[in-house]
């Protein structure tokens, strides 16, 4: 199973840099279409969709920014085995079964993984020096 949780972090990563590059060349899209529309315009009525052409990717940049960087982190957490980094991920994994298709994959791996017993020891595992050694049995005596 620590394989699986090693490969889950490792996908979160790459899914939430795929989300932060989308949102760059968003950003990068609509500055380029702001910077066409302001050398072909030749009235001087593009002052006014310039900034708003601008608004708009930097408003896709921030959306895919809040969005990608919790998959971030809980991805570096599982790698690092966080406790944390498991509650995070099955909330994110829960998330992103709503993300078809690839989030839907990605949400059902995560929950399989997190959730099975063998994950769950990945996060929690049992120390030999916590188990409290027990009494020998001793035969009751009968009266």
């Amino acid at each position: 199973m620590s394989t699986h949780v090693k490969l889950l972090g490792i996908l979160h990563i790459v899914f939430g840099l795929c989300g932060l590059l989308f949102g760059l060349a968003m950003f990068a899209l609509f500055g380029g279409i702001a910077g066409i529309v302001q050398t072909t315009d030749r009235s001087g009525d593009a002052w006014m969709a310039i900034p708003i052409l601008g608004g708009i990717g930097l408003f896709i940049l921030l959306i895919t920014v809040i969005l990608s960087l919790p998959g971030l982190i809980a991805g570096m957490g599982l790698l690092q085995r966080r406790s944390w980094a498991r509650t995070l991920t099955i909330v994110l994994s829960a998330l992103l079964l709503l993300h078809v298709p690839f989030g839907t994959i990605l949400g059902v791996y995560g929950l399989w993984v997190l959730l099975s017993n063998a994950g769950e020891r990945e996060f929690n595992p049992v120390r030999q020096d916590a188990i409290v050694p027990t009494a020998p049995d001793r035969p009751s005596t009968l009266v």
